[in-house]
């Protein structure tokens, strides 16, 4: 059977599930339907003129480079086809953004016939994803005279490219449609389960929030087809979570523009908003599809004669609707003004200037942020080789500098990094900035968009700019099944192609590693000056400062080795008092979040950098809590640490890099080992007092400053996602902090699950020293729960059989995986034993493992959002509550919450992930966690 045969069968299948044809990205079947459009009298010749102008991707996939050699030759007129003529060929092209279309382009540009030539040049201009091969022609061609060459370059100087473009509207009218009350996760636009098909945008979009919300906004679209859907969080914050562009693609589908008529089911332009506005992590994703997001108010706190907040029986502020944003709401935002009016456009309701600073109106008018990047890029090129300064088309980049204020930790790591600015100039807080990207990070479901965005702009290697740089397989480890047999080692051969360090070798060359991709991150990272940029909202290392991003920034910052984005404010967290013995440093992480929201009655956190002053854990233990400020909802963490401590743990990390060298992990160029070398420049940096460990200086200015008391931790605390409160819009937030004695002993959990990022080593050896201690004192451990157990890293796996911990866990587990034998089916039923999983995300994911429908899951893991780890049953809902190791491991064992006294006895000896304020004495380096 020829590939076009399989093609239609898949067609047909496709049908069925109310699909259209999948995109082509294959370059031999594009041959094939090349050869049945020369052919007039072929049967599936029509269809095959369909596929190739509408149905083919562009950039560099293979399918790309057929196709633009075959306009080439339509052009050049070595072929003739009646429907496509000359000027359809370079319109055509002209949608294809590069790589193979801008060489043929060049081809054209630079060769002997003008009138092509001229034609060709006209469309180049048009064009700004070009690279050093492209760039480097061109010079060539304007030092040797050609003056098509020299014509293409003065409009890049100028920028054509970008001031030909249609201004943004002043008036856009849009029609509301409330997806949700509450925070609404990127889970509701994007399943975790469904992230299989997010690189088959079609059919992923048929998961978002539901069929009937669906059909709700082709109804609103079709009584409006003058206006824009805005998607929007009444009384919470859009897009918490996960830094999911298959969100804001499943919105853009919906609700967007057609990027391109000849790329199918790319949208962009997407508008979305919520009462106390976007996660930060989200909002970039929106600018890079060149959408809106708007920070609506329409809720305020009720307040007294006196101006205090007036509080319901609980304890939480009264709310008062400002103006409605109720479904089917018409309103106009105006983009001149930077005002929300109402549908007649007179009444304002709310100032909207964030959402359409200089910069964003730069993304909305180029169609997405790539463009202006690469434009930018492009533009400086143009005008050195030309020898000229370039004018200001762009606004220019922010920089905000006070006078005698020093400067916050993660403001002196941008302005080591900023490209682009005047020599001394000092950046503070509010700069908007190119930066140099030093780790960039990609995890497996959200990779395969990766590679489509480096496809899309052409990129074909990894910027050399940048340090290091990880594909992980950790979203998809659970379950080896059919999707993730077909995507895993398509996604993994892609990226070692591309000069990326891969957690599985294409030619199985070494063990398919499954680690967790924020504690490798969190291990290469070998500088506390680094700019981390990854594929996940948990991107938050210990080291440097650290960016969860969509797929596309991910595809921007290795195809570029840069970012572009504004210094955030930062709100400094020291801390007082003593941890109790009893204590693990999880329940600090919860009373950070409980303090600071008892303190200021609103979280300061949100969309700020958490300068975290935690010098005495190592980077290992100090990752739990920049991990959770993800669910703080942070922009980012900064960790301040001691200086012998950074030194620990990049001996640490040297060591755990070592480890992947050995195991055959490096590439031809040697990612891995510049990192050692690096880590070793950073060590005698320190030690020899030329560049001590990243502190701030005693003047920085913060937006807030949070103290929490080490005293008021006194017994564990849970994360709650409070699934019956009355107030729907309080369910599955992380603001819900309690004790354990909340619970009175009398909370049921079905199963508990150790596992995600947030663990480290140390908890992977209480698990084992709790079950020693029961042994001992009971004669053997019964589990009355299940207990999931999955290490981050098979690098801790091995220190753990080393040092005799493992022996304690395979003894009592009733499952052990096998890389093997690795499991083809996610479990569905669990007994009441102990599971040791493959590395990975497991049921934190929760793509693939999941609980018992209608469980209530106590989980060491970050996510308690509804259908996340645990979906509803019809009876009972599901619910994933968070806490530490101690706490999980004797729910199982007991089958529900223990008391205080039960959980102090059951830790009792145990070296819990100890902590002290800075000032005070380092811990003993003989701790197991060390």
């Amino acid at each position: 059977m020829s590939l076009y045969t399989d093609y239609l069968a898949e067609i047909e299948k496709r049908k069925l599930e109310g699909l259209h044809p999948k995109p082509i990205d294959d370059g031999a079947l594009t041959l094939e339907i090349i050869e049945q459009i020369k052919d007039p009298n072929h049967e599936h010749r029509a269809d095959s003129l369909q596929f190739f102008i509408y149905n083919t991707l562009p950039g560099t996939t293979s399918a790309a480079g057929e196709k633009a050699k075959f306009l080439k030759a339509i052009i050049l007129g070595d072929a003739e086809v009646e429907e496509i003529s000359v000027d359809f060929a370079f319109e055509l092209l002209s949608h294809m953004k590069g790589g193979p279309s801008v060489e043929v382009l060049l081809d054209l540009a630079l060769g002997e016939n003008a009138e092509l030539a001229q034609k060709a040049a006209e469309v180049l201009k048009t064009q700004v994803f070009l690279y050093e091969a492209d760039t480097d022609r061109l010079e060539a061609a304007h030092a040797a005279g050609n003056t098509v060459a020299t014509d293409i370059l003065e409009s890049y100087a100028k920028a054509e490219f970008f001031t030909r473009l249609p201004e943004v509207d002043e008036e856009i009218k849009v029609v509301t449609y409330i997806a949700a009350e509450g925070d609404i996760s990127t889970d509701l636009l994007s399943p975790g389960n469904q992230a299989h098909s997010r690189s088959d945008r079609e059919l992923h979009g048929k998961c978002m929030i539901s069929p009937e919300a669906q059909a709700e906004i082709q109804a609103l679209q079709a009584q409006h087809p003058d206006k824009r859907v805005m998607l929007i969080a009444e009384k919470g914050t859009m897009g918490v979570g996960s830094s999911r562009m298959s969100g804001v693609n499943n919105v853009a589908l919906w609700t967007g523009k057609q990027a391109s008529p000849y790329v199918p089911f790319v949208n962009i332009a997407p508008v979305v908003a919520g009462t106390y506005g976007i996660s930060p992590i989200f909002l970039t994703t929106v600018d890079v599809t060149g959408g809106i997001g708007l920070d609506l108010r329409n809720w305020a706190r009720k307040t007294d004669a006196d101006g205090k907040p007036v509080l319901d029986a609980d304890g939480n502020p009264v709310l008062e609707e400002v103006y409605s944003v109720a479904t089917g709401t018409v309103l106009t935002i105006n983009s001149k003004t930077k005002k929300l009016y109402d549908e007649s456009g007179e009444t304002e309701l709310a100032d909207i200037s964030t959402a359409f600073t200089d910069r964003k109106m730069e993304f909305m008018r180029a169609g997405g942020s790539y463009a202006v990047v690469f434009g930018k890029k492009l533009q400086t090129l143009a005008a050195d080789v030309l020898g000229i300064e370039a004018p200001a088309v762009f606004a220019p980049s922010r920089l905000v500098s006070h006078e005698g204020q020093g400067l916050t930790a993660v403001e002196k790591i941008f302005n080591k990094n900023a490209l682009g600015v005047p020599e001394g100039q000092v950046l503070h807080a509010g700069s908007d900035v190119r930066v140099k990207v030093n780790i960039v990070g990609s995890q497996d479901t959200t990779g395969l968009m990766t590679s489509q965005e480096l496809e899309a702009m052409a990129a074909t290697v990894i910027s050399p700019t940048v340090d290091g740089a990880f594909q992980s397989g950790c979203h998809t480890a659970s379950v080896w099944d059919l999707k993730a047999q077909k995507n895993t080692p398509k996604l993994m051969a892609f990226m070692n192609k591309f000069g990326l360090i891969t957690a599985r070798d294409p030619n199985g060359e070494y063990h398919p590693l499954t680690d967790v991709i924020h504690k490798v991150l969190n291990d290469i990272t070998v500088d506390d000056w680094s700019i981390i940029i990854g594929g996940d909202s948990h991107t938050r290392m210990s080291k440097g400062v650290a960016f969860g991003a969509d797929s596309g920034t991910v595809a921007l910052a290795l195809a570029t080795g840069e970012a572009s984005m504004p210094i955030p404010e930062s709100v400094k967290v020291t801390f007082k008092g003593k941890m109790a013995d009893h204590m693990d440093f999880r329940d600090v992480v919860h009373a950070t979040q409980m303090q600071m929201l008892k303190a200021f009655g609103e979280n300061v956190f949100q969309g700020r950098v958490i300068e975290v002053h935690i010098g005495t854990l190592l980077a290992d233990q100090a990752f739990t809590f920049t991990d959770w400020t993800a669910e703080m909802k942070a922009k980012a963490s900064v960790c301040i640490s001691e200086d012998d401590t950074l030194i620990q743990s990049l001996e640490l990390a040297k060591s755990r890099i070592q480890g992947m060298i050995d195991a055959g992990m490096d590439n031809d160029k040697r990612m891995l080992q510049g990192l050692i070398d690096r880590a070793n420049q950073r060590i005698e940096e320190i030690r020899s007092g030329a560049v001590p460990a990243l502190r701030p200086d005693d003047n920085a200015k913060y937006f807030a400053e949070v103290v929490i008391d080490l005293d008021q931790i006194v017994e564990p605390m849970i994360a709650d996602p409070d699934v019956h409160n009355p107030d729907v819009s309080k369910r599955y937030t992380h603001d819900t902090i309690r004790p354990i004695s909340f619970y009175k002993a009398e909370k049921k959990v079905d199963l508990g699950f150790v596992g995600s990022c947030m663990v480290h080593k140390g908890d992977m050896k209480i698990v084992a020293q709790m079950l020693r201690n029961l042994e001992k004192e009971k004669g053997e451990v019964t589990f009355k729960a299940p207990l999931v157990v999955a290490a981050p890293t098979y690098n801790i796996i091995d220190e753990l059989k080393a040092e005799g911990d493992w022996d304690v866990l395979q003894k009592y587990s009733g499952f052990e995986f096998d890389d093997n034998a690795p499991k083809s089916q996610a479990r569905t039923e669990y007994e009441n034993i102990l599971y040791l999983e493959r590395p990975g995300c497991n049921l934190c994911m929760g793509n693939q493992e999941k609980a018992a429908k209608g469980d209530t899951v106590l989980a060491t893991s970050t996510r308690l959002f509804k259908g996340r780890v645990v979906e509803d049953s019809e009876d009972k809902t599901g619910e994933s509550l968070l806490a530490s190791t101690p706490v999980v491991v004797l729910s199982a064992i007991l089958g529900r919450t223990p008391t205080l006294e039960e959980y102090i006895k059951a830790v009792e000896g145990i070296d819990l992930t100890k902590f002290a304020p800075p000032k005070q004495k380092p811990l003993d380096p003989k701790s197991v966690h060390f």
